[in-house]
């Protein structure tokens, strides 16, 4: 009989055990799920943080660009009368022309970037066209004024460039797209 209780005794043990050890892998389960999430969490709040840091000056340089645009229209003003007339008129003008640069390094010290517009292909995606023009010269979609520089922070749109785009006159025949050509040479 003394066996029968040890056997018991044993099996009751070996029971307890299994179940310490399915207890003990369920808790360690969970434990690594929880540095998991904790982990992805941490990673998730130093992205917003990098992605907020980055972005945080976009308003304030948005703001800044009125005054690049005003320091602009005051040299071009300026140039549109030709020659300063006076000593102090010149120094004025040179002074504005300063203060643009200035004011352009510290925005590109931001990260704040004018968009390239003139001569280019009209891209809506940094571009408003304020109107169309007939412009035989250029191909049609192509940006043959700037009324207002756009800007970039970051590489996302602060500003867009707000432009005059070619367009051909109805009536003009144009030539046809190279993918066109290509088509045609194909068949």
């Amino acid at each position: 009989m003394p066996h029968r209780i040890e056997d018991e005794t044993i099996a009751t043990e070996a029971t307890d055990v299994g179940t310490l050890v399915a207890e003990n892998a369920a808790l360690r389960d969970r434990l690594l799920r929880a540095l998991a999430d904790a982990e992805n969490t941490r990673r998730r709040a130093e992205r917003s943080i990098e992605e907020t840091r980055k972005h945080a000056v976009a308003a304030f340089a948005h703001e800044m660009l009125i005054v690049v645009d005003n320091l602009q229209r005051t040299i071009a003003a300026a140039e549109d009368q030709g020659p300063a007339t006076t000593e102090s008129a010149t120094a004025l003008v040179e002074g504005v022309r300063a203060t643009l640069r200035v004011l352009m390094r510290i925005l590109e010290s931001f990260d704040v970037r004018p968009i390239a517009a003139f001569g280019e292909r009209f891209d809506p995606s940094v571009h408003e066209a304020i109107m169309e023009l007939d412009d035989p010269s250029q191909p049609p979609g192509t940006v043959i004024r700037v009324v207002e520089d756009g800007y970039t922070i970051q590489d996302r749109l602060l500003r867009p460039a707000r432009v005059v785009v070619s367009k051909r006159a109805i009536g003009t025949a144009s030539a046809p797209d190279e993918d066109e050509a290509n088509i045609h040479d194909a068949n």
